[in-house]
Protein backbone atom coordinates (compact mmCIF):
# COMPACT_ATOMS: atom_id res chain seq x y z
CA UNK A 1 0.00 0.00 0.00
CA UNK A 2 1.64 3.60 -1.02
CA UNK A 3 1.88 6.14 1.62
CA UNK A 4 2.94 9.37 1.15
CA UNK A 5 5.70 10.84 3.96
CA UNK A 6 6.26 14.63 5.14
CA UNK A 7 8.52 16.24 6.87
CA UNK A 8 10.22 20.03 6.87
CA UNK A 9 7.83 21.31 9.18
CA UNK A 10 9.01 23.33 12.44
CA UNK A 11 8.93 26.54 14.22
CA UNK A 12 10.18 30.01 12.89
CA UNK A 13 10.32 33.37 13.44
CA UNK A 14 8.16 35.66 11.06
CA UNK A 15 10.06 36.12 7.83
CA UNK A 16 11.52 32.93 7.97
CA UNK A 17 11.53 30.54 5.18
CA UNK A 18 10.59 26.13 5.41
CA UNK A 19 10.37 23.59 2.65
CA UNK A 20 8.18 20.51 2.99
CA UNK A 21 8.93 17.67 1.21
CA UNK A 22 6.28 14.70 0.65
CA UNK A 23 7.46 10.88 -0.28
CA UNK A 24 5.60 8.83 -1.96
CA UNK A 25 6.62 5.30 -0.31
CA UNK A 26 6.04 2.18 -2.56
CA UNK A 27 3.82 4.32 -5.17
CA UNK A 28 4.83 3.21 -8.93
CA UNK A 29 5.59 5.82 -11.30
CA UNK A 30 3.08 5.19 -13.48
CA UNK A 31 0.79 6.74 -10.80
CA UNK A 32 2.91 9.18 -9.43
CA UNK A 33 3.83 10.57 -12.51
CA UNK A 34 0.79 11.41 -14.17
CA UNK A 35 -0.91 12.70 -10.87
CA UNK A 36 -1.47 16.15 -10.03
CA UNK A 37 0.16 16.86 -6.41
CA UNK A 38 -1.12 19.37 -3.96
CA UNK A 39 -0.48 20.86 -0.25
CA UNK A 40 -3.52 22.00 1.61
CA UNK A 41 -2.80 23.03 5.36
CA UNK A 42 -5.15 23.41 8.09
CA UNK A 43 -5.35 25.88 11.04
CA UNK A 44 -6.67 25.37 14.43
CA UNK A 45 -10.67 25.78 14.12
CA UNK A 46 -10.41 26.20 10.48
CA UNK A 47 -11.36 24.16 7.55
CA UNK A 48 -9.05 22.54 5.17
CA UNK A 49 -7.85 24.76 2.34
CA UNK A 50 -6.02 23.89 -0.85
CA UNK A 51 -2.75 26.01 -0.69
CA UNK A 52 -0.97 24.37 -4.11
CA UNK A 53 -0.96 22.22 -6.83
CA UNK A 54 1.21 21.09 -9.37
CA UNK A 55 -0.27 18.84 -12.61
CA UNK A 56 1.62 16.34 -14.20
CA UNK A 57 2.54 18.74 -16.50
CA UNK A 58 4.18 20.94 -14.03
CA UNK A 59 1.17 23.59 -14.06
CA UNK A 60 0.52 25.27 -11.03
CA UNK A 61 -1.74 26.74 -9.06
CA UNK A 62 -1.53 28.80 -5.80
CA UNK A 63 -4.01 30.39 -2.92
CA UNK A 64 -3.96 34.19 -3.37
CA UNK A 65 -2.47 34.18 0.38
CA UNK A 66 0.72 32.70 -0.78
CA UNK A 67 1.33 33.48 -4.05
CA UNK A 68 5.00 35.58 -4.30
CA UNK A 69 6.57 33.82 -1.40
CA UNK A 70 5.59 29.90 -1.56
CA UNK A 71 7.00 27.59 -4.63
CA UNK A 72 5.26 23.89 -5.12
CA UNK A 73 7.80 21.49 -7.62
CA UNK A 74 7.77 18.47 -8.11
CA UNK A 75 10.70 15.56 -9.13
CA UNK A 76 9.21 12.57 -10.10
CA UNK A 77 12.50 10.41 -10.05
CA UNK A 78 12.44 10.80 -6.65
CA UNK A 79 8.43 10.24 -6.00
CA UNK A 80 8.41 13.61 -4.45
CA UNK A 81 6.60 17.32 -3.99
CA UNK A 82 7.69 20.03 -1.96
CA UNK A 83 6.92 23.19 -0.93
CA UNK A 84 9.44 25.95 -0.38
CA UNK A 85 7.85 28.58 1.75
CA UNK A 86 9.37 31.81 2.47
CA UNK A 87 8.65 34.72 4.31
CA UNK A 88 6.33 32.97 6.56
CA UNK A 89 3.85 34.75 8.24
CA UNK A 90 2.21 33.93 11.78
CA UNK A 91 -1.12 33.44 9.32
CA UNK A 92 0.40 30.75 7.81
CA UNK A 93 0.94 28.79 11.25
CA UNK A 94 -1.07 25.00 10.18
CA UNK A 95 -0.74 21.45 10.33
CA UNK A 96 0.16 21.10 6.45
CA UNK A 97 -0.90 17.42 4.14
CA UNK A 98 0.19 16.61 1.07
CA UNK A 99 -1.99 14.90 -1.44
CA UNK A 100 -1.59 12.65 -4.46
CA UNK A 101 -4.68 13.08 -6.67
CA UNK A 102 -4.57 9.59 -8.45
CA UNK A 103 -7.20 7.00 -9.14
CA UNK A 104 -7.09 6.92 -4.50
CA UNK A 105 -6.51 9.82 -3.31
CA UNK A 106 -3.34 9.43 -1.07
CA UNK A 107 -2.77 11.63 1.64
CA UNK A 108 0.11 12.73 4.00
CA UNK A 109 -0.04 12.51 8.49
CA UNK A 110 0.27 16.02 8.39
CA UNK A 111 3.31 17.73 9.58
CA UNK A 112 3.32 21.19 11.80
CA UNK A 113 4.26 24.71 10.57
CA UNK A 114 4.33 27.25 13.28
CA UNK A 115 5.49 30.85 12.61
CA UNK A 116 6.17 32.98 15.89
CA UNK A 117 5.55 37.04 15.66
Amino acid sequence: QAQLVESGGGLVPAGGSLRLSCYAQRMITSVFNPSTLAWYRQAPGKQRELVASISGSGTTNYVDSVKGRFTISRYNARKTVYLQMNNLQPEDTAVYYCKVDALNDYWGQGTQVTVSS
